[in-house]
């Protein structure tokens, strides 16, 4: 099985490289360490590097690069090695591993709809390149890829909650017969980053991917705040530090353009792809939170 996992994962990196660079995407080298980083309110420690007389970050995503990048050219991505100190709880969801890879892209002056097409189309590529490429490899596992049908179907955060309630995301995914979106999260569920629509306060222009049959969280992301005030405003409401954020700050008073974006989970897809149990699976040398690894 590992050695079908590998040729599937590595197909659907050349494919989402190969569709990305046809819109005009140019890749960025990750960022491995960092002086400010995703604040990520949900997860617990920060993973932590003292060199030069100061404190690094290591990665949690590329959030606040890919708004910098933008700035230089209007379409870029990475492959991006992100660490998550999760609660060892999650090791059990077959979801969560603390070290992972996320594509993560952004577009200059793209709006929430933009991305949300790109982020369908880059799929579906995908799902082609792979059925083309591995199909003795999902045979050898078993497993026949779900049809994609763009657009995918959307419901709100709200309606969401109310149909399956506040822990949504599983009974959704399992409901679900295919990809599905979920829209409009309230101020107070994401990070400060996310962009608050103008024309409904409490309201962010942002979105998650749910995959179907169960497999959960495909793809998180949505519009950026980008005028200074209101990202010092975000960030003082969710009670974090101005002067931990300053380097974003800095930036947005120097000019950040709009822009729009996600992140989506490369252990995660090929998973749902290969209809595989966990996502240690994916991996050679996994890191799952409350394992210990001995390569």
């Amino acid at each position: 099985m590992r050695k079908s996992l590998l040729k599937i994962t590595s197909v659907v990196l050349g494919a989402a490289r190969e569709f990305l660079a046809r819109q005009g995407f140019v890749e960025l080298l990750p960022v491995i360490l960092a002086p400010v980083t995703d604040p990520l309110r949900h997860t617990t420690d920060r993973a932590l590097v003292k060199a030069y007389g100061r404190e690094w970050h290591l990665t949690r995503s590329m959030i606040f690069h890919k708004q910098a990048a933008v700035r230089l050219w209007p379409r870029i991505f990475s492959f991006s090695p992100n660490i998550r100190l999760e609660p060892a709880e999650r090791g059990r969801t077959g979801r969560h591993l603390f070290e992972f890879v996320q594509l993560d892209l952004e577009m200059r002056e793209a709006s929430r709809e933009q991305v949300m097409e790109l982020g369908e189309q880059l799929l579906l590529f995908i799902f082609k390149q792979v059925e083309e490429e591995c199909s003795q490899e999902l045979a050898e596992l078993g497993r026949s890829l779900p049809p994609l049908n763009p657009p995918f179907p959307r419901i709100t955060y709200q309606q969401a909650q109310q149909e399956y309630g506040p822990e949504f995301e599983g009974p959704l995914s399992r409901a679900a017969s295919t990809p599905i979106w979920v829209v409009d999260f309230p101020l107070q569920a994401r990070e400060f980053y996310d962009r608050e629509d103008p024309t409904r306060p409490g309201i962010l222009l942002d979105m998650d991917l749910i995959y179907p049959q169960g497999f959960g969280e495909a793809l998180s992301g949505g519009e950026r705040e980008h005028q200074p005030e209101r990202i010092r405003k975000r960030i003082l409401a969710q009670g974090l530090s101005l002067r931990a954020y300053r380097p974003l700050l800095s930036l947005a008073e120097e000019g950040l353009p709009p822009s729009a974006g996600f992140g989506i989970g490369i252990e995660r897809l090929v998973r749902f792809i290969a209809g595989v149990d966990h996502v240690r699976e994916v991996r050679l040398f996994p890191r799952v939170p409350g394992e210990v690894s001995l390569l």
